[in-house]
């Protein structure tokens, strides 16, 4: 566990001891991994009761422990709950940090996707008046940052930490969730890269595009990102709609309160940017899809259209040599020296005149 007491002089002192005291100005941050938060319920639960008069819910405290709850906000008198889905380290941004080989392996040749290694897991912000607490998966990015950042703070002088500092936990908590959805706008760019491969693997007339699998699973990785926004979004909104009910009082100016708003319709506005580029990539592959299925069938149609000239061509000439085949004693043609070469020049002729009607009818060559 790491234990944030930032107070209002710029002072952050870190320890890794549960407080028994709220400092005298400014607040605590209480981040755990989930494992640990788990094993350290009990003594999280006294402490917050000591600190604040309150304890974490039963059901809250079962949904910050489930690894698979999805994005979503809840309320009590004594505190805010938040849950908020990043992106996961051990493959997404694993991946994501060598773009250019995952792009390079990928769709055609069967190797990795980008789009099929989306993953992500939960961060739990339970937020009360002068207490925070985050609950992140282990080696989560996010607290590691935001723990750098505020010792980074401290060493700062005092008219340049001042408009760094969070002003309250609520400040702190919207702060690590803007950097959360950053790691998505982050993400387009890749998410746009691999796309474009799709689309011109599958529009490239001199290749045989065959990896649909790996295609259905992109498809299928966007509407899951697709699904992961929209319960961000909503989350986010929820608590813009309680932010409306919080009254000004000493603990929280009414400038306070006004950035907090301002914080929260930021990272409603990138959630929306997310999503907004997610359906536009949906799109875009749907799109190429349907171009790569009427390419395919406009280069069937031309293939048959030649063959059918050429059956055109030739069924004449069949006529002609059926006609010489016949078992009759009196042929005419037949008798004659130069017959044969007279039939071969007839049905050239004949072939030539039939060649040029096609082709002047546009029905021989690329339209």
């Amino acid at each position: 566990m790491r234990i944030f007491s930032i107070q209002a002089q710029q002072q952050i002192i870190e320890t890794d001891v549960l407080p028994a005291t709220l400092p005298e100005q400014g607040f605590l941050w209480m981040a755990f991994a989930r494992r640990e938060f788990e094993i350290h319920l009990p003594q999280v639960q006294i402490a917050l009761w000591n600190l604040c008069g309150a304890e974490m819910d039963y059901l809250h405290a079962q949904d910050v422990l489930n690894n698979q709850l999805p994005s979503h906000y809840d309320y009590t008198s004594d505190y805010d709950l938040l849950v908020f889905r990043r992106l996961a380290r051990g493959k997404s941004e694993t991946d994501l940090s060598k773009p250019g080989e995952i792009l390079h392996q990928g769709s055609y040749q069967g190797g990795p996707s980008i789009l099929s290694r989306i993953d992500t897991s939960p961060v739990a912000f339970v937020v009360f008046d002068r207490v925070v607490v985050s609950v992140h998966p282990t080696d989560c990015a996010v607290r590691d940052t935001f723990a750098a950042r505020m010792l980074g703070i401290s060493s700062l002088p005092m008219a340049q930490a001042a408009h760094r500092l969070p002003a309250n936990p609520a400040d702190l908590m919207l702060r690590m969730v803007g950097s959360v959805v950053d790691g998505y706008l982050d993400l387009r760019r890749q998410l746009t890269r691999q796309l474009d491969h799709w689309q011109s693997e599958l529009l490239n007339p001199q290749a045989r595009f065959n990896n649909w699998s790996a295609l259905l699973n992109s498809r299928l990785s966007l509407h899951y990102l697709d699904e992961v926004c929209e319960d961000q979004r909503a989350a986010i909104q929820d608590w813009i709609d309680a932010l409306s009910a919080w009254q000004v009082d000493d603990s929280l100016p009414a400038s306070s309160l006004e950035k907090l708003r301002i914080r929260s319709r930021d990272v409603l506005e990138h959630i929306e940017r997310v999503v907004h580029h997610v359906n536009r990539l949906e799109q875009s592959a749907e799109t190429a899809v349907q171009m790569h299925f009427n390419a395919q069938s406009n280069r069937t149609n031309e293939v048959m259209r030649t063959l059918t000239v050429l059956t055109a061509i030739f069924l004449p000439l069949n006529l002609i040599t059926g006609f010489f085949g016949m078992n009759f004693e009196n042929f005419p043609v037949l008798k004659y020296e130069n017959g044969v070469l007279g039939t071969e020049v007839f049905m050239a002729v004949l072939a030539m005149v039939l060649g040029v009607f096609f082709w002047r009818k546009r029905y021989l060559g690329s339209t």
